[in-house]
């Protein structure tokens, strides 16, 4: 049996090892065709996301097996987050080790983080299209579908799903 999977705040010395896996994943999942878009380029700056939002870590052993971004309503990474939502955005699990628990276990930690914060009463995320994994780890994990609150990324056609649950 794999040992236990530590979620923890992200530090510095963890934000080369995020920007490679949250590189690799979105490529590996064929969200984008190259690291050179602008959107990769901007995900791959850790160290000005952590400035912004809570980024955290999932662990085993001492290896960073993927990340993930917090956000609640006004906060720069809140895309969707209305008042009394914690948003989490960039769930990313390095593809040699997806399918091991990480992206579980990183959910269950965002949700147990929630209800422990003060006028917070769901978690809300949003996901593309065709992002079946995504899909299935959020149904798994006790999300729902929030289709009125689905939206196209600015100056694109490129639409992203809505999930939420309600704490």
């Amino acid at each position: 049996m794999p040992s236990q999977i530590l979620i923890r705040p992200a530090v510095p010395a963890d934000y080369d090892a995020i920007a490679r896996i949250t590189r690799d994943a979105y490529l590996a999942a064929g969200y984008f065709e190259s690291a050179d878009h602008p959107y990769m380029q901007q995900i791959q700056k850790v160290g000005q996301r952590a400035s912004a939002a809570t980024v955290w870590v999932a662990e085993r052993e001492g290896r960073i097996l993927g990340s993930v971004t917090l956000a609640v309503a006004g906060e720069p990474y809140a895309d969707i987050a209305q008042s009394d939502e914690l948003e989490f955005r960039m769930l990313v699990v390095d593809p040699s080790v997806q399918r091991s628990g990480a992206g579980k276990a990183m959910v269950q930690a965002i949700i147990d983080h929630a209800k422990a914060l003060p006028g917070i009463h769901a978690v809300a995320l949003t996901t593309g299209e065709s992002w079946e994994s995504a899909h299935g780890l959020y149904r798994k994990t006790g999300f729902l579908r929030a289709p009125e609150r689905d939206w196209l990324v600015p100056g694109t056609n490129i639409k992203l799903l809505v999930y939420r649950q309600e704490l």
